[in-house]
């Protein structure tokens, strides 16, 4: 059981009486017994920090960012939803230390608030040929692959844990190459906690939007093509394709274009279709920027990676 220590008296000025308590043994010197109350029940809504109960390779990658709160005392507070999608949901949750002030009145602000993204069974998602996606990915063990051929239940939730790894391990490996995606915090089970990519919007902070939301000026537009091209030149070059690339999962911070949802991030060479996923991701995001006026080729622009590829 849990004790929060911080209502613990132990000075003889503060003792427990033992006339008060019937408990409490007469021959014990007051000044050595104390109270305590448990703190292991949370609000609703609210559970512990689950960064200390994961395993350490679980937890994000160092140097850890000054905004992660690790403390053990912190607990998670969901505060919505953020995003439904065809194969996981994206929520808003803060991880806080009760009663921690703020820096501005000399605290050490312990409290951020993330995106955890929960992946559903395979029962309630519908994610488009997985199969390309997954041609050389393994289970080592027989066990899961035989309950995954089966869509047993088990297998299910196999499947499930699988694409929030494969995600887990892509933005591990992004954030490491210096690829701009948001920090990934940890995961546990098919609970993905990461970074939450924000604006500056007229009530306050807000979830930077998407490419496809905004409508940046000519030379705006142009340093956000450099950026979405040198993203996947960097993935080339170390043998990845996002996959599902396009102006929906490319969030526009500022003059900063952010990548996300990468469940799906293969290998270059080792999956049979990594060329085809390339020149699609090409096709969809030059597609968006010249229907904005700016003159780019699918084609060039993927002959540019393979060669950076090889």
């Amino acid at each position: 059981m849990s004790h929060d220590f911080t209502s613990i008296d132990r000075t003889p000025d503060h003792p427990v009486d033992p006339t008060v308590d019937p408990t409490i043994d007469p021959a014990i010197d007051p000044a050595f017994v104390f109270d305590f109350r448990t703190y292991d029940e949370v609000g609703e809504g609210q559970r512990w920090s689950t960064w200390l109960s994961v395993e350490p390779l679980c937890r994000g990658p160092e140097p850890r960012p000054d905004w992660l709160v690790t403390s053990q005392a912190a607990v998670d507070t969901e505060l919505g939803v953020l995003k439904t999608g065809k194969e996981a949901d994206a929520f808003l949750l803060e991880r806080a230390v009760p009663g921690s002030p703020p820096p501005d009145e000399g605290g050490l602000g312990e409290s951020v608030v993330m995106v955890a993204k929960r992946y559903r069974g395979e029962e309630h998602r519908d994610f488009h040929r997985s199969s390309a996606y997954t041609a050389g990915r393994k289970v080592r063990n027989t066990r899961d692959n035989r309950a995954m051929a089966k869509k047993s239940a088990h297998g299910r939730a196999v499947a499930a844990g699988q694409w929030a790894w494969a995600e887990w391990q892509a933005l591990v490996r992004c954030h490491e190459l210096g690829l701009a995606v948001p920090y990934p915090v940890q995961i546990d089970g098919t609970e993905l906690l990461m970074e939450w990519i924000t604006v500056e919007g007229e009530d306050g902070v807000e979830t930077a939007p998407r490419l496809a939301q905004v409508r940046p000026d000519r030379p705006l537009l142009a340093s956000y093509f450099e950026q979405v091209r040198e993203f996947l030149a960097e993935l080339a070059r170390n043998g990845m394709v996002h996959g599902d690339l396009s102006a929906y999962n490319i969030l526009a911070a500022g003059d900063r274009l952010v990548v996300i949802d990468l469940p799906q991030t293969l290998d270059l060479v080792g999956n049979p279709s990594g060329p085809d996923f390339l020149l699609r991701d090409c096709t969809n995001v030059c597609t968006w920027f010249r229907a904005r006026g700016l003159e780019v080729d699918e084609q060039e622009l993927f002959g540019d990676l393979m060669v950076h590829a090889f």
